[in-house]
């Protein structure tokens, strides 16, 4: 089982990793006339509905995990036909997705067993969408509620316009309900797959690093880990994790191609790192 340190460096073993399908600059183009129109409605959709009481209440309703028991493999299955529509670089199943990440990471880090699985595991909460909650409120990138929307959230935060809490003042301002580097763990987040998948693992057995809790948790968080925003909420702690995050987005993002691997041949080794870091039936 890999040590939990906040202090280590992804520099202690650089693994810059290189798209071969196309550059990177041409990945995440969110420049409105660029994307396709279900990326724009469902960011506007996003934007105008998730409010600080909906983060709330999602929390609430999903955090019970009462909507069903089963193993990460059998969640993972459920997304072979889902379709993130929220993503403008990719056109296959998620759970491609998931093995494209997994052996990115594998191929760069051989010896990060928690990182390949957690590349695996990390988009499993899109399962909400399968059991009929709107893609809103599942995909895209994350952003906090309770305070004034970033102009590094896609599309320069423009479809916030018809949000209540854009015409609450309480919530309305930089630091909105927040204190300053009062820590991520404190602030509520819109409500998506990664916190989702941060309560089921919390719920449940799971052996993952804390460095593999915080990637889930807030891979999806793009004005922060590539924006650079939002800082004055991050304590010490945020800033150590945050280069793990970092670390595995570049895998998450760079590995979106058309290629799509053996996943018969690839099932028994990640079956046995399920086994090994969360095993057995889970509470959903």
């Amino acid at each position: 089982m890999p040590t939990t340190t906040g202090s280590v460096s992804i520099h202690d073993d650089p693994s810059e990793y290189r798209p071969e399908h196309k550059a990177k600059e041409n990945y995440r183009d969110f420049r409105i006339h660029n994307v396709p129109e279900r990326v724009v409605k469902t960011y506007q959709a996003m934007h105008t509905n998730q409010t600080l009481a909906y983060a709330k209440g999602k929390l609430e309703h999903w955090g019970k995990l009462d909507h069903a028991e089963m193993t990460i493999m059998q969640a993972l299955d459920k997304l072979n036909t889902f379709l993130d529509e929220s993503d403008p670089d990719v056109d296959i199943p998620n759970a491609v997705h998931a093995f494209q990440t997994a052996e990115g990471i594998r191929k760069m880090h051989p010896d990060k067993e928690w990182l390949q699985l957690t590349g695996l595991v990390h988009d499993i909460g899109k399962v909400m969408a399968i059991w009929g909650e709107p893609q809103w409120s599942v995909v895209g990138d994350t952003f906090p509620v309770g305070c004034a929307p970033s102009k590094k959230i896609v599309f320069d935060a423009e479809l916030f316009k018809d949000n209540p809490n854009m015409h609450d003042s309480k919530l309305n301002t930089r630091l909105g309900i927040y204190q300053e580097n009062c820590g991520l763990e404190n602030v509520i987040m819109s409500w998506g797959h990664d916190e989702y998948l941060y309560r089921v693992l919390k719920g449940n057995t799971c052996h993952l690093p804390e460095e593999a809790l915080y990637i889930i948790r807030f891979h999806s968080f793009y004005p922060w880990h590539t924006g650079g925003d939002y800082m004055y909420l991050c304590n010490n702690k945020d800033v150590e994790m945050m280069k793990w995050v970092r670390e595995f987005n570049q895998f998450d993002l760079y590995t979106k191609c058309p290629d799509i691997p053996d996943l018969d041949s690839l099932l028994p080794y990640y079956q046995n790192l399920v086994e090994k870091y969360i095993p057995g039936v889970l509470r959903w």
